[in-house]
């Protein structure tokens, strides 16, 4: 193997490396997602409406917070519009997951 096909191995291998960091913060997100789905199947729709408002929350902030090259698949279009529209969204999230009564259910 060549010095060539070495450094294009290790370019690789950074790559590959770098895909996946940069994606934590979309993998912390999807993860609260999975946890609000499971409480919603398990008719704890409140619960998991209220995880699942967190986690717009959570990634808003990590929208706002994190560099552009960090931030992986959570960045759909410029800072401002991601970081307001998962806000707005999660605040309504929220505010639907505790405002409605809960007619027995938990």
């Amino acid at each position: 193997m060549s010095d060539r096909d070495e450094r294009v191995d290790a370019i690789r291998k950074a790559r590959r490396i770098h895909q996946v960091i940069a994606n934590i913060p979309f993998y912390v997100v999807l993860a609260i997602v999975v946890v609000a789905a499971i409480l919603v199947l398990m008719d704890r729709w409140r619960r998991g409406a209220f995880v699942f408002g967190s986690a717009l929350l959570v990634g808003a902030t990590f929208r706002a917070i994190l560099p552009t090259v960090r931030i992986g698949l959570l960045q759909v279009r410029s800072r401002p519009f991601d970081v307001a529209a998962m806000a707005a969204l999660g605040a309504a999230v929220l505010w639907l997951a505790t405002s409605i009564d809960s007619l027995g259910t938990a």
